[in-house]
Formats: C-alpha cells, structure tokens, sequence
C-alpha cells in the first residue's frame, strides 16, 4: 500500500481533437502544475495520456491502469467529455467501471464550481472508486478542470488511501478535527487551495463528434457492480453462507476453459530431442528431395538395360560405387557395369541395377584382390530396377508435417525433419506451470518429525508437480502460501510473474479463511468464469484469468485454475480442467483425455445429485475388452483413491448403481494396462 507521501496519479486526457494533435492540449500542463504546487508533496504524477472521445478507449485505458498485477495508480482525473453535446461520453465510459460510487467528491466539486457561476450546473462528473483506484471526470475547459481538482485535492490522499487498503479505524483515530488539521481543512471551509475567480463553462467538454456507437463493458463475475466474493475485511460474521457463483455443468466449464484459455505463443524451435511434445505452427516443407541422387536400392551392379531386357551375359566391371560422399564415378555405357552397395550413388547413364544374387563371378584381376568380370543370369530386365530416383520418397517443397501435428517421441518426425535438412520449425511455445498451496495448516510433506495438532502433510504439490511434468510440462514450485490476505495476494502476483498459468489448492470453499477467490477478484482484478461445477468430486474448482505485463511491457492475460484441497479432488480437476487449457496453450487440438468406453467389472454406484469422475484402473483382457475396476473407496479427501488410477469413469448422477457388465465412458490418464 502507498504511503500518503508517495501517491501516483495519472490523467487521461479526453479530446478527439488533442488526440490527433496533442499540441491543442493544455489541460495535462495545468494538472500537473496543481499536482506540484498544491499537492504538498504527496503526489508524483506517473502518467498521462490521450485518448478520442471513444468509450471502448476510455475504459481501455482506465482499465489498464487500475487492474494491473503489479502496481496500479492510486488516482485517476479525466478531463474532457463530461458536457451534454453528442460526443461527450466520459461519464458513461466511467460509470459502469465504479465498484463505488463516491458522490460525496462529486458534491464537493459541483458546490464549489456553482459558487462561480450557475453554469457549472452543466457538468456531469462521476466520481468513485474501482479497484484500489479513485477516479474523478473533470471538465474539458482548462479553468475547469483546475478549480475542480483544486476543490477536491486536499482530500484525496485520504480517499486514495483508504482505497488502498489503510486500515480505516486506524486512519480515523483523533476524529474529524485531526483529519482536517492534517489536511490543511477548516471546518466549513472549502476544501481547495484555490480561490474560485474565475468564470468557465463546466459544460462544455471537448466536443468532436465521431459517429460512432459503443457498446457498454461486458462483467463476467457480478451482473451488477459488486465482485461476487466474500469481503475478507468484512469478518467471518458478513461472509456468504451460500455460493454466490452458479453452478455449471462440466461441458458448460469446459467451454469457458476453451473460450479464456490465452493466445497460444508460437516459438521457433531447433530440430532435434527437445522438439518431443511440441505442436507445430505452420506447415513444414521439404528444403531438399529425398534421395537427392539416383540411388541403389540393393547390393549388385548398375547396368544399362538394352531394349530388348536382355541382360545374360558377360560384362566388365568398371567402377565401383559405395555410399560415400565426394566420388565421382565416370559415365557408364552399355555393356559395362558398375559395382554398387545400397544406398550409393547411380554412375550417370545406369538405367537399372541386377542384385548380386542373380549373378557370378566370372573373372579376378591380376592379384585376385578385385572383380574382373561378371556373369549376370538375369533376363527381362526392366529400366529403373531397383532404383530410388531423385524425389521419390519425399519432393522438394512438398509438406512433410502439417500445422496441428505434434512430435512424438517415437522419432518418426524428427527423423523427417532431418531427413529433408530442416533445421528449425516454429511450434507453440509450451506454457510454463506453478504449482502453488495454500493454508496455515499445510506443511512440507518432506518434513521430519511428528505433526502438530492441525497440521496437515502437503499432498497436492508434489502429486500435481508430477502430473504436470509426466505430461510434458517445465513446472515451478511456488511453494505454499499462508492463509493471509497480504501474503496471498504478493504470492499469487509473484508467481504470475514466473509462469504462464499458475495451479493453486485450496481456500475455494464457503470458510472464513478460503481467500482465493477474494484475492483473485478484489486484489487483482481477475475475472472469476466459473466458481462451482456440478460434479463429484471438485465442485468449488475455480477458474479465472488475470491480466499481467509481460517482459516487453505488453498487457497480457494468464489463467489461474484454483482447485479444491482434498487430494482427490485436485487431481481429478487437474486432469479435467487443467489439462485442456494446457494443451489448448500449446496447440494441441482437440484438447483434453483421450475418451474410450469400458466394461464395469463390477457394480458401481451412483451419487444422487451429481455426475462422478470415478478413479479407476482400465485394463485390457485377451479378447480385446476395456474393462474398469474401482481403486476403492472414493471419498474426496481419501489419498489412498489415487493408487493406481489410470483413469476416471465418467458416471452419471442416479439412485440405483450401474451393474457389472454395463459400458460407460473413461477418460484415460495414463496407458492401459494388460490383464493377462
């Protein structure tokens, strides 16, 4: 939190016309001079823009400065647009960002500008508070502007404070009088360091008109202005009893994973072992033609094939080729041969090759050490025998693997690749995973050591470390994360700043100490898109995005999936819903586990009210069949379920069981096993 000497204020400047010729404004001067010389050295002014009268770009720019990760402003003025001509629309830009409204700032500035003229009835400020943020809407006139920040100033650094998160009975003690006196505020008086001279027209803002329509902000975690989370600083007292977060389906949940998954990367990547997993970008052609020479597809000789086929006979052997570069080997004529091994290069002219089996020797040279001549028995012999022509097995600038495809570690595309002299390809990059619990109680499962009453051995971390890397993935251990608010908040701001999606367990349920979705709402401007699914286990599984700067400066969005904290659930929510979005960040389509039927081995039974994702063991028999058997007792926070498991059934809701022999679905999450 900001000190109140070290307030950041930023100014949006609301012009069509300053936007196309920033020299036309001279209100960002005037603030900035207020800021200087009344601020009492309280505020530093960290930015200023300019933006067209365009609601989308106002809320754009305000929106990416009070919902940054790592850091926002604590004061945002507007000046411009807040008259009532056509193309003022600043306070309907601004009205629908308010998480509170702060009618009292608006009140203090209009009584003060009607104190100079009745004109000042025209404005239309809003004030209020998003996020950790105050912002106010100022008058486009220049005198405007400054008598109305003027009016409010003195106040603001307690506003921006207790925006901020000051402790409020803290900031209050010593009442009315000490706030005023530390204010530099007599009782009565009015609250600006300016005297209001001056006559200006708080109705007219920067006018241009643009013809365009805008459409409002679209919320996707409250349907009025309010996160739906609990208000940690409210107490256990105030907290919901009831999810405020509806209930989805697991399809409905899924679709909202697909739909704010982030953009995949693409990446250029060097071909060779690390390549394995990735997916390619683009289509890949082949640099080269496979062979790239006319080559031998066996042991024998090359031969040039009269018309008639004929090749019985007696020939000299000339020249040898073998399968080594730099050679060269002169032209062969009809009625010579050329010794060749598989693979070696055709002499020019040759137009088949005779195998070795279907000739003899005929003939030594002189030391006995070389061929002389050769009988081939051969007839009917057709040209290119027993040749790989230029091309033949893959053409030059012909697609080799195509976008989409991704390269498994049984070689056969890297060795496509290096076959054709591709050296690089581009691929999607592979997103980076954090692994992060949270709660007071949960301690390193390595530690040795008896448990103190309450504590719990940390069981999800590593088990969903593993998970993640057994599918491929580098995976950070963000550790874990104590149940305070502060500290969660650093943690979760931290870690976004390492990884590309960050995997949490616990505090997602209805306790006075589950603070994720509060921190993630509230704390850093996420947007919740699902805090409860219809399923057994995982109902409270929580997924949400948060937009962060990347290293170049850019504003970009990353996913946080916060799961349930029993270790059944974590897993089994993992491999449901972090996984797809795993895969969907690189490039892998369709998304998700592999879906096959299966015979139950047994009977099941089925919980009333939701679908279950049963752990379970899919083995195949002699005659072909998936069969399932249950790994037991399937209580959320029973450990022991997870032994084994290759896969998750995927069980309706009902009253009575499914019987041995019936078929249902399974989700794999590791190979199937043999039962015989």
């Amino acid at each position: 939190m900001a000190s109140s000497s070290d307030l950041k204020a930023a100014i949006l400047i609301v012009s069509t016309t300053a936007a196309q010729d920033p020299s036309t404004d001279a209100a960002e001067g005037t603030l900035k001079d207020v800021f200087e010389r009344e601020g009492g050295g309280q505020w530093s002014v960290a930015e200023a823009k300019i933006v067209p009268d365009d609601v989308a770009q106002i809320q754009g720019q305000i929106m990416d400065w009070t919902d940054a990760v790592d850091g926002a402003v604590n004061l945002i003025i507007t000046t411009g647009g807040t008259g009532f001509a056509t193309t003022d629309q600043t306070p309907e830009a601004v009205a629908p960002l308010l998480h509170k409204q702060a009618p009292g700032l608006v009140h203090g500035m209009l009584s003060t500008s009607l104190s100079v003229t009745p004109f000042a009835m025209m404005s239309r400020p809003v004030a209020g508070v998003r996020n950790k943020t105050v912002i106010l809407t100022l008058p486009g006139s220049v005198k405007g502007a400054k008598e109305n920040l003027q009016a409010v100033l003195k106040t603001l650094p307690h506003a921006c404070l207790q925006a901020a998160g000051g402790n409020s009975r803290a900031m209050h003690t010593g009442g009315v009088k000490k706030l005023e006196k530390d204010a530099g505020i007599g009782s009565g008086a009015a609250t600006g360091g300016g005297h209001h001279h001056h006559h200006h027209g708080h109705g007219h803002g920067h006018g241009h008109s643009h013809g365009h329509r805008h459409g409002g902000l679209v919320r996707h975690t409250s349907s009025d202005e309010n996160p739906k989370s609990n208000d940690p600083s409210l107490g256990p007292s105030r907290r919901h009893r009831s999810s405020p977060y509806p209930m989805l389906s697991v399809d409905d949940a899924l679709k909202l994973v697909q739909e704010h998954t982030p953009a995949s990367e693409v990446v250029t990547s060097k071909v060779d072992s690390t390549l394995v997993g990735s997916v390619l970008a683009e289509d890949v052609l082949a640099k080269e033609n496979v062979p790239a020479f006319r080559a031998s597809i066996v042991d024998g000789y090359a031969v040039v094939v009269p018309k008639d086929g004929d090749m019985k006979g007696i020939f000299p052997v000339v020249s040898i080729s073998h399968a080594a570069p730099g050679e060269e080997i002169k032209p062969l004529k009809e009625g010579e041969i050329t010794r060749i091994t598989t693979g070696a290069p055709l002499p020019p002219g040759a137009t088949s090759v005779i195998m070795v089996e279907d000739t003899v020797l005929h003939s030594k040279t002189g030391d006995g050490s070389e061929e002389k001549e050769v009988e081939i028995l051969a007839e009917n012999v057709k040209e290119g025998e027993n040749i790989r022509e230029i091309g033949s097995d893959i053409k030059e600038s012909t697609v080799i693997l195509e976008k989409g495809e991704q390269i498994s570690s049984v070689g056969g595309e890297i060795g496509l690749l290096a076959a054709v002299g591709v050296t690089e390809v581009k691929t999607y990059r592979r997103p980076v995973v954090g692994v992060l619990s949270t709660g007071d109680e949960i301690v390193e499962h390595s530690r040795e050591g008896n448990l103190r009453h309450g504590e719990v051995r940390d069981t999800n971390r590593p088990t969903l470390i593993s998970a993640a890397k057994d599918w491929g993935y580098e995976v950070v251990d963000l550790g874990i994360a104590s149940d305070k608010p502060g500290t969660l908040e650093e943690t979760l701001r931290d870690s976004l700043r390492k990884v590309d999606l960050v995997i949490t367990t616990g505090g997602v349920s209805m306790g006075e100490l589950d603070l994720l979705k509060p921190t993630i709402e509230r704390s850093l401007s996420g947007t919740i898109h699902f805090g409860r699914v219809a399923m057994k286990p995982g109902k409270p599984t929580t997924f949400a995005t948060v937009s962060v700067k990347n290293n170049a400066g850019e504003r970009v969005s990353k996913a946080i999936f916060s799961l349930p904290g029993n270790p059944a659930s974590a897993l089994v929510t993992f491999h449901l819903f972090v996984l797809p979005s795993l895969q969907q960040l690189e490039g892998k389509t369709p998304p998700g586990l592999p879906r096959v039927t299966v015979t139950l081995g047994h009977d099941f039974p089925l919980d009333k009210t939701r679908p279950e994702y049963h752990r379970a063991i899919v083995s195949v028999g002699k005659d072909g069949v998936l069969s399932a058997t249950s790994t037991g007792g399937q209580r959320s926070s029973k450990v022991g379920s997870l032994r084994g498991a290759n896969a998750l059934l995927a069980l309706p809701s009902g009253s009575e069981p499914l019987r041995k022999g019936q078929k249902v679905d399974a989700l794999l999450m590791s190979n199937v096993r043999s039962s015989f």
